[in-house]
């Protein structure tokens, strides 16, 4: 009979075991797959008579829940002894694994971003192995311009029209010349230039540049948004102040300070004693720059703004070599872990 049956197999099965994962998995096929025992048993209740369906299908659930119990333990014993087999690795980091943290620079590149992109400024992105054109030639730098002298840049030997990108500015020509105003941009990426590694220099350091085109614009939007800019980085207090300068891709030009975030502009050793810092250089797009990416510069007009991640990461945290950013020092990292 049925019963009898189940009775047996529930015997059995109590005493199963494994010595390998395959004579597991030929148990698991024997009692509870679809050509299993225990399915050949459910085919055989449908001829139960009425009366003994109760009794008889309790038992059937019973055995087949003892049954997956039974293969999940040899399961269970043959994932432990597989685990207790396996010899440590004693280059593992200890636990519980400590949490990283931003790079300062990052920190405050996403700042700055932020901060532009409350004035509508949307994000652009170029290559950092340029062409001449894009760097130099479109942001009007002739081919004997002195001021090509001011960036010393790291040329491509076999390729000498195609260089590593002294400056993001590149990035703003590339959208310039696919794009009609109004265009508002903010480019933030690496530049590279041939100088000798020290405290104050590298050879490879961060930019954030800042573009606006469209009709009317004027210097007075330039200096309320370099206001907004500052005091949102530095604090409500701050002031800043504009000398004249010289780039050859805006006129005009100016160089932009802040007053000492330190000292409050009262006069300290950071400053030298003015109570000013410098952060930035900024002006009018020059009208040639517009025309030599495509744009009517009778129509339209814009400004620029450019500023190392790196200056602006110093005068935050006070970070006095500029050769830690790029040296992957845990412990000088750790001291951001605070940093949002």
């Amino acid at each position: 009979m049925i019963i009898d049956n189940i009775d047996e197999l529930l015997k059995e099965i109590e005493g199963l075991k494994a010595q390998t994962a395959e004579e597991l998995e030929q148990l698991r096929i024997k009692y509870l797959s679809k050509k299993g025992i225990i399915n050949d048993l459910m085919s055989e209740f449908r001829l139960v008579p009425a009366e003994k369906k109760k009794e008889i299908g309790m038992k059937l659930n019973q055995l087949k829940t003892m049954a997956q119990d039974k293969i999940n333990e040899l399961k269970a014993n043959f994932e432990q002894k597989a685990e207790a087999g396996v010899k440590p690795d004693l280059t593992r980091t200890e636990y519980p694994v400590n949490l990283g943290t931003r790079h300062p620079l990052n920190i405050v590149r996403n700042e700055i971003i932020d901060i532009f992109s409350r004035l509508g400024f949307v994000l652009a992105d170029g290559p950092e192995v340029e062409d001449d054109w894009h760097v130099f030639s479109s942001m009007n730098f002739a081919e004997d311009h002195p001021a090509r002298d001011m960036q010393d840049t790291f040329f491509i030997e076999a390729h000498p029209d195609i260089i590593l990108r002294t400056h993001t500015s590149s990035v703003q020509s590339r959208v310039m010349e696919h794009t009609q105003p109004p265009i508002r941009i903010i480019c933030p990426g690496r530049v590279y230039r041939n100088e000798a590694i020290s405290y104050r220099a590298h050879c490879f350091f961060h930019q954030v540049e800042a573009l606006y085109v469209d009709r009317n614009v004027s210097f007075a939007d330039l200096k309320q948004v370099l206001l907004y800019f500052a005091q949102q980085m530095f604090g409500s207090e701050t002031r800043i102040r504009l000398r004249p300068s010289y780039f050859p891709f805006t006129e005009p030009s100016a160089e932009m300070d802040i007053s000492c975030n330190i000292c409050g502009g009262k006069g300290c050793q950071f400053c030298k004693g003015t109570g000013w810092v410098e952060i930035l250089g900024c002006g009018m797009v020059h009208p040639n720059v517009l025309k030599l990416n495509g744009i009517n510069s009778e129509e339209y007009t814009g400004f620029a703004l450019g500023m190392g991640i790196e200056r602006i990461t110093n005068l935050k945290y006070q970070v006095k070599d500029l050769r830690m950013f790029s040296e992957n020092d845990v412990r000088f990292l750790r001291e951001f872990q605070s940093a949002h």
